[in-house]
């Protein structure tokens, strides 16, 4: 009597695990909250899905899907994944979570009236419960590809397998990282171009470039913060408890939104870091180095054209970081379209490019030869 029980009960165990495992497969979406309000001609969802760390384990994540508010078409939407620049280093800092989400997403409404699946994903730690990866290449890239892949999970989104890639900032990084692993890690979606602006690529060189010592702190804290919790890279071998106490104070107080003002305790708490860290190279403290190191996109080939917009007077990411990239791709046989772009700086790098970025995109889907700026980086 005892053995057949204990068939039945295995056998149980074999089906739970296996519809835990289907349901938590990479690109599996596991929900699609209408958004109320859209700004007009969008349909909107807030969505949870399922995707791999870089440690090879299931995650569940958050982002946000945009389509065009009209019937349907008889054919999929071509899809374009939006990677958001910084926003903070913790979980409330999810751009789905924020109110200003359609007005600073740089391109929506144009790409929305071009007829495309705008898919945005949030990143992992960011809208999710988990530590934050900032400027984490694998967990990130795969965080963008399988948020494509869960687009497909909502009849009214339409979405394709056929998608562009475009990244401001930290979402450049996150553009160029998927570039990188989209064949390998998604050769279910057709991958046609990559879009980058201001992207972050040599990041110990990114950290040491940046024009403006105050932002550099800001942001060291964040990456400070950020790799010592996911990476366990102990904050202890960049200062004293005084030091290690304001970057976490930094890092967990702040969310970065367009045009909100710095308050005073983090204004004073980055001169603070500013002067701790005026002697402090992270490409010359372990385990930094190494993991900048790793986190740093390859110049190799990606199968697609590229295209990476940079404003020359960019006070955060070096412009001169971004052209030897540049340098690099073309080197390796890539057609790579270089815009010099003008504006008010690094945080307006998306929206200052937009216009040319998206009719890149455009005659990227349309299979149009691609142009190359090789000869005149």
């Amino acid at each position: 009597m005892m053995r057949p029980v204990l068939t039945i009960l295995a056998a149980l165990w074999l089906v739970l695990a296996y519809q835990q495992a289907i349901a938590q497969s990479a690109g599996m979406l596991s929900a699609a909250e209408p958004v109320a309000v859209t700004p007009a001609g969008m349909q909107a969802w807030r969505v949870r899905y399922w995707t791999t760390d870089d440690r090879e384990r299931p995650i569940e994540v958050t982002g946000m899907v945009v389509a065009p508010r009209n019937p349907r078409p008889a054919t999929p939407r071509p899809v374009l994944a939006w990677a958001h620049g910084t926003s903070g280093v913790v979980e409330r800092c999810a751009p789905s979570l924020s109110e200003k989400f359609f007005a600073s997403t740089p391109g929506l409404n144009e790409a929305i009236r071009r007829g495309y699946t705008v898919v945005a994903p949030d990143y992992p730690g960011l809208g999710s419960a988990m530590p934050h990866p900032y400027l984490g290449g694998v967990a990130t890239a795969r965080s963008v590809l399988d948020a494509v892949r869960s687009a497909r999970g909502i009849p009214g989104a339409a979405a394709s397998t056929r998608f562009a890639v475009w990244g401001e900032s930290q979402g450049g990084h996150a553009a160029l990282w998927t570039g990188q692993l989209a064949r390998i890690y998604a050769p279910d979606l057709q991958l046609v171009g990559v879009a980058a602006a201001a992207p972050p690529t040599d990041l110990v060189e990114n950290l040491r470039a940046g024009g403006n010592p105050s932002v550099r702190a800001f942001l060291t804290a964040f990456v400070a913060y950020s790799w010592s919790q996911h990476f366990g890279a102990p904050l202890s071998t960049l200062g004293n408890r005084t030091t290690q106490g304001v970057i976490t104070r930094l890092a967990r107080n702040n969310c970065n939104e367009p045009g909100m003002k710095p308050r005073l305790g983090t204004m004073l708490g980055t001169l603070s870091l500013r002067s701790a860290l005026k002697n402090v190279d992270l490409g010359l403290i372990q385990p930094w180095a190494r993991i900048a190191r790793e986190n740093s996109p390859a110049a190799r080939p990606y199968g697609v054209p590229l295209l990476i917009a940079q404003n020359p007077n960019d006070a955060i990411v070096g412009a001169e970081v971004t052209r030897r990239f540049a340098r690099q791709m073309c080197g390796n046989g890539t057609r790579l379209r270089y815009l010099a772009i003008a504006g008010k700086g690094h945080q307006t790098s998306g929206a200052d490019s937009a216009g040319v970025t998206l009719d890149w995109i455009d005659a990227r889907f349309a299979r149009a030869a691609a142009p190359s700026d090789c000869g005149k980086i």
